[in-house]
This record gives structure tokens, sequence and C-alpha cells, in this order.
């Protein structure tokens, strides 16, 4: 058996990848930026011939480049925000080749999900937001796909997993605007200055979903994340029925 522990920030997913790593110790663990078969945010995907250029241009910590990257056909797969180095730019210059936030075209973003799906044959692995969170946030405020659009990739996503064993945890969350304000103090600093909040803002209000509605503010990335947890769980229900199981965020038994 997989499995792929989702839900929306804040929800626990973390807690609940760590609880389900202790009771099953010989699975392997993807967590968001390690390297992971089925998912690639927080890494940069590339072809061979970009991937020298990026060695030869910070030659001073190719060593760590290397460690951090693994091949996959044509392409190298590098878990960049893993590696940590003060060198100017070297982490916003990688950001660029990551899959999300519009640097690839829809077909491109399509084509390279189902394939990695398709070629995926592990077992006893936990992923941590390796089915919803990035791809679903990615259609919605990038693709500005519609809804049935999203659930119409999710069947060729199901059809990508055929013969694969695998459950997918669903943590929901009931109050979106209670959980977001509580991990808004989570993820600050030892000064209370907020880390996480003013990030996912500006990854928001600047999305071009938001723009194209003129929409802005907290108010509207609540709405916003209600929604996305809604499409979500229809998915769950109208695709995925029988292989997902749905959890209440921080109020569910792990047996």
């Amino acid at each position: 058996m997989n499995y792929f522990v989702e839900g929306l920030q804040g929800s626990g997913k973390s807690t609940l990848v760590k609880k389900l790593s202790e009771k099953y110790s010989d699975y392997m663990v993807s967590y968001e930026g390690d390297y992971s078969p089925v998912e690639l945010a927080w890494c940069a995907y590339v072809d061979k011939e970009t991937y020298g250029g990026i060695l030869e241009k910070y030659s001073e910590i190719r060593s760590e480049i290397e460690e951090k990257s693994v091949g996959e056909g044509d392409h190298m797969i590098i878990c960049y925000t893993k590696i940590i180095t003060d060198i100017p730019g070297f982490h916003k210059d990688l950001e660029k080749y990551e899959i999300y936030n519009g640097n690839i075209t829809t077909d491109r973003f399509e084509e390279v999900v189902l394939r990695r799906l398709r070629s995926w044959s592990g077992d006893k692995s936990i992923f941590e937001c390796s089915i919803f969170q990035n791809i679903v946030e990615d259609m919605i405020l990038f693709q500005k796909r519609s809804d049935q659009e999203i659930i119409d990739f999710y069947k060729r996503v199901s059809e990508a997993l055929t013969g694969k064993k695998y459950q997918i945890m669903y943590i929901m969350t009931e109050d979106v605007a209670s959980n977001i304000d509580v991990i808004r103090k989570e993820r600050s600093d030892d000064k209370g200055n907020e880390m996480w909040f003013p990030l996912m803002m500006r990854y928001f209000n600047s999305s071009p979903y938001a723009t194209a509605k003129g929409l802005s503010g907290t108010d509207a990335l609540i709405d916003h994340l209600r929604h996305r947890q809604e499409l979500e769980l229809r998915i769950c229900r109208e695709i995925f029925d029988g292989s997902y199981t749905l959890l209440k965020s921080k109020n569910y038994c792990l047996e």
C-alpha cells in the first residue's frame, strides 16, 4: 500500500505523515521538497543540457547540487530548496525551472504529471501533498481552469494510477479561517513576525486567477481555500471512491 496525505495548508498533513511513518517504519517518506517519483513541488525539472549549464553557473556548489539531483530519463530533478547556500539569487534562479506557477504550458504540465504517475511503480511509500495541493492550486490560480476541467484531469490521473495500490488520506478542515489564524501564529519567528502568511498572500494576490477577478486580501484567500477543499473532496467522492479516507483535522484516531 501507498499513502497520499492531503488537505489544506495547516490541516496537519506533516503530523499525520510523521505518525504513519512511525507506524510503518519500513516505508519511504517523501515530504514537500524531497525527491518524489510522483510530485515535483519545490524542485527544478530540467533537461540534461540545462542541468549542465546550472552546474557550470554555480560551480562553487556543484557537489551540493549533484547530491540533491536525481535523473529521470532525459531530465534531471534538482531538489534546490534543500540546498543551503548564501549565493545571491540561486534559489530564485532555479525556481523558474519548476513546473508550477505558470512556468510551462498547460499541455506540457499535464503531460509531465501524468507521465510520471504512469511510470511510478513503487510500493510502501508515504507522500505529503503529492496528489492534490500543488497541482490543484496551480490549475486554479495559474492555469485558471474550471472545476469541471480539473475534475476531467483527475479522471486521467485515476487512469494513470490504474493497478497501483494507494489510499488518499484527506484531512478535512471544518473552519478554514480559524485554522489559518492558528498556523499564522505557529509559522512566525520568535519575535512574533509572521513568516509564512505574507508569502502566501503575495502568492495568491499576484496569481493570474486573483488578478483577473480583482481579488486580494485575507477574505479572498480564505474563500479560495474553502473552494479548493470542496473541489478536492468532490474529486475524492466522484473519482477516487474506495481509495480515500476522510479525516477531520486534529480530530481523528490513527487506527
